[in-house]
C-alpha cells in the first residue's frame, strides 16, 4: 500500500485517479489499527467501501477483501443489516458466515439474506449439476454393460463399433466376436449417505454439500439420505426437494459428536454392497475416539463403501485431526479433501467401480 510503502521523510507519492482509488481501499482494510481513518464499524462507511471495491477489483478479489474485512474488523454483526447484505457479493464463505448468524437475523433482513443465499446455491447448482449427471451416469453405464449378453440385451450399436477390426470386405459384414449388452440389474439402486459435521470450522464444506446432496437426490438412479449432526443428530433428508430449505436448517457451530451420527447412519445400511457413505467431517471428535472408530470398523465389515473427506471446497485440507486420519488410514481408508468438481468422479467411481 502506499502509505505503509513510504518512509519517513519521504515525499507523498501522487497516484493517478483509478491507482489511488484502488489504494485507498485497500488502505481503510490493511491499515494499522492505530491508523486514522479505515472502515470503523458504521454502515454507512462499509457500505461505501463495499462499493468502491466492486467499481475498482475484479469478482474473486471483492470476495477475497470481504473475506478479510469480516476477519479482520469483526464486521459479522453487519451482515445483520439488509442495507448491507444487498451491496454484498456473495461468495460460498460469505454464505457460510450467514448460515452461522441465522438465528440472529431480524426479520427486515431474512429476505436479503435468502436473496443473497439463492444466488449462490443457483450459482454452485449450475458449477455442479451437469458435471455430477455426467459422471454417475457415465460410471453406470460402464458398470452395466455385459459381456456375455442374452440376445435380447445385446446393444448392437456398441457391438459393432467394438468389433469394426473385425469388419469381412468380402462379405461386407462384421464379425461379432465380442458382444456388448446391458445386463439386467436387480434393483439397479444405489444409496448415497451424507453424514455433515456442521462445526463452524466446516462452513465452506457445508454449503457444497448442501447443493451437492440435493443434485445426488433428483438423480433417479440414487437414493440420497443427508444428516447433519454436531453433538446431536438431525436427519434432514426430507428437506433434500429444496436446497434453500436445506441450508437454512443446517445449525453451524456447537460441538462434534461423530461416533453418534455413525450409529444413526448404521440404522440406514440396509443394503452395504449399493452404498456409500461419505463422512463430511475435520475428524475433531468431541466424543468417544474408540467407539468412533469402532463404528467405522462395523460399517466398513458389513460391506459398504466409506469415503472419509475432509473438506469440500476449493481451498484444499483444513485444519484437521491428523492422529485420527491416521487410525482411519490404518484401517485402509483414506481421509481427503476435494473440490466440488473432482468429487463428482470421486463419488461415481465409489459407486459403480472402475
Amino acid at each position: 500500500m502506499g502509505q505503509k510503502a513510504e518512509q519517513p521523510g519521504d515525499a507523498p507519492i501522487d497516484l493517478p485517479g483509478p491507482l489511488a482509488g484502488m489504494d485507498a481501499t485497500l488502505e481503510a482494510l490493511y491499515a494499522e489499527q492505530d491508523r486514522k481513518g479505515g472502515l470503523g464499524h458504521s454502515s454507512p462507511n462499509v457500505n461505501r467501501w463495499l462499493g468502491d471495491i466492486r467499481k475498482y477489483f475484479p469478482t474473486d478479489t471483492v470476495q477475497l477483501l470481504q473475506r478479510d474485512a469480516l476477519d479482520r474488523l469483526g464486521l459479522k454483526q453487519m451482515l445483520l443489516e439488509p442495507e448491507l447484505l444487498d451491496t454484498i457479493e456473495p461468495d460460498v464463505h460469505l454464505i457460510g458466515t450467514l448460515l452461522s448468524l441465522k438465528n440472529l437475523l431480524p426479520d427486515r433482513s431474512r429476505e436479503s439474506a435468502r436473496a443473497v443465499v439463492m444466488k449462490v446455491v443457483k450459482q454452485i447448482e449450475k458449477q455442479l449439476k451437469r458435471p455430477i449427471e455426467q459422471a454417475i451416469s457415465g460410471r453406470k453405464r460402464q458398470h452395466n454393460r455385459n459381456r456375455r449378453p442374452r440376445p435380447q440385451d445385446i446393444d448392437w450399436n456398441q457391438t459393432i463399433r467394438v468389433n469394426m477390426k473385425h469388419y469381412q470386405p468380402e462379405y461386407k459384414t462384421v464379425l461379432p466376436v465380442n458382444l456388448r449388452g446391458l445386463s439386467r440389474s436387480k434393483t439397479g439402486l444405489k444409496h448415497v449417505i451424507l453424514l455433515i459435521d456442521q462445526s463452524g470450522s466446516m462452513a465452506a464444506s457445508v454449503v457444497y454439500a448442501g447443493v451437492l446432496s440435493c443434485i445426488l437426490a433428483s438423480i433417479p438412479a440414487l437414493k440420497t439420505h443427508i444428516i447433519a449432526f454436531d453433538t446431536s443428530v438431525v436427519d434432514l433428508t426430507d428437506q433434500l426437494p429444496d436446497p434453500m430449505e436445506l441450508l437454512f436448517a443446517i445449525q453451524l457451530g456447537g460441538g462434534t459428536d461423530i461416533g453418534r451420527a455413525l450409529r444413526y447412519a448404521e440404522q440406514l445400511n440396509s443394503a452395504p454392497q449399493d452404498t456409500v457413505m461419505v463422512l463430511l467431517s475435520d475428524l475433531f471428535e468431541g466424543g468417544s475416539v474408540d467407539g468412533m472408530l469402532a463404528s467405522v470398523r462395523r460399517l466398513q465389515q458389513s460391506g459398504l463403501t466409506f469415503l472419509p473427506l475432509l473438506a469440500l471446497s476449493d481451498e484444499g485440507a483444513p485444519a484437521y485431526d491428523k492422529e485420527v486420519a491416521a487410525q482411519l488410514s490404518e484401517m485402509g481408508l483414506t481421509p481427503f479433501a476435494s473440490t466440488p468438481g473432482a468429487f463428482a468422479e470421486v463419488l461415481a467411481k465409489a459407486l459403480y467401480g472402475g
